[in-house]
């Protein structure tokens, strides 16, 4: 098992925690083989897998039941570990092969109106601290670039492009891409950068990161979250929002002006147009919308 994380991490390239979400997910395989008596890779067989993700669902005494996305999730790391297994000679056959991760009810992506997200940038920061204008830049980069919070924590200075308004991000697996940065993302960054970065840096080790925190350091995830967290708060936005809402809602806006499936793609870094078309859907009701106003047989 730790030879396939090798492999993961090494060969496939996978993020860091898309890497401890396997590693975690396949520790409790392990532990559910020791229960059930099995030792060798040999004595597992398909209704051993199948056995697993029951237990999945059910849980136990040390884990709650998982939802159909997160037990699929963990059969798909049981899967790839073995036709690991069989593609290095330790298997005759794969065990796993027959046994379908369940599949997750599809649930549109919440998207927030755009007055809800233009009152969330004007929030953004606490008036009158310094850290107020890193805050508009990174909620103002997180919307106009549909970057994952991930992404955006990871910049560098020298990724922006402000030349050309562009930003290169480094997605899952290591993939890089080149997105275009608007208008007001790029005014944001700019009067972070001149205006109040020059002080964060002196707080602490010299660092090519674009967002720092306090000390002087990388941004981390969870604060740019916070960051996010409550502007929403100062908005008065009170359904649930997160940094990958401002991604959804980059997304839905740009169907909704007109731009091609396939573009977005591109900007998300998606690797499949189909993972992308689950938001075409959620522009279904302005379709209605327009064809009940517009059409003159639509309405009775």
């Amino acid at each position: 098992m730790r030879t396939y994380l090798d492999h993961l991490s090494v060969e496939r390239g996978l993020s860091a925690n898309t890497l401890s979400s396997y590693r975690r997910d396949l520790r409790r395989y392990l532990g559910y083989l020791d229960t059930v008596g099995v030792t060798s890779l040999e004595d597992v067989g398909e209704q051993t897998v199948t056995g697993f993700l029951a237990h999945l669902r059910e849980g136990d005494d040390a884990h709650p039941p998982l939802g159909p996305s997160s037990a699929a999730r963990a059969v798909v790391a049981v899967r790839g570990f073995h036709r690991f297994a069989l593609a290095d000679g330790l298997l005759a056959s794969d065990p796993a092969a027959g046994v379908r991760p369940p599949q997750p009810a599809k649930r549109l992506p919440k998207a927030l109106p755009l007055s809800d997200v233009e009152a969330i940038l004007e929030a953004a920061g606490a008036p009158g601290t310094p850290l107020a204008l890193r805050d508009r830049a990174l909620l103002e980069v997180l919307y106009g670039t549909g970057a994952r919070i991930s992404e955006a924590v990871g910049l560098d200075v020298d990724d922006l492009d402000t030349v050309d308004g562009t930003v290169l991000l480094a997605g899952k697996g290591g993939k890089e891409r080149i997105v275009p940065v608007g208008s007001f993302a790029l005014e944001a960054v700019s009067d972070y950068l001149v205006r109040a970065r020059p002080d964060l840096v002196g707080a602490g080790t010299p660092t090519g990161a674009l967002f720092l925190n306090s000390r002087g350091g990388r941004l981390s995830r969870q604060s740019a979250w916070a960051v996010l967290t409550r502007a929403a708060e100062r908005a008065g936005v009170t359904r649930d929002v997160s940094p990958h809402t401002l991604r959804h809602s980059f997304a839905t806006h740009l169907l909704d002006g007109g731009a091609d499936v396939r573009v977005v793609q591109e900007l998300l870094g998606h690797a499949s147009v189909t993972t992308t078309q689950v938001y075409t859907l959620v522009t279904v009701d302005n379709l209605r919308e327009v064809f009940a106003t517009a059409h003159p047989r639509a309405r009775g």
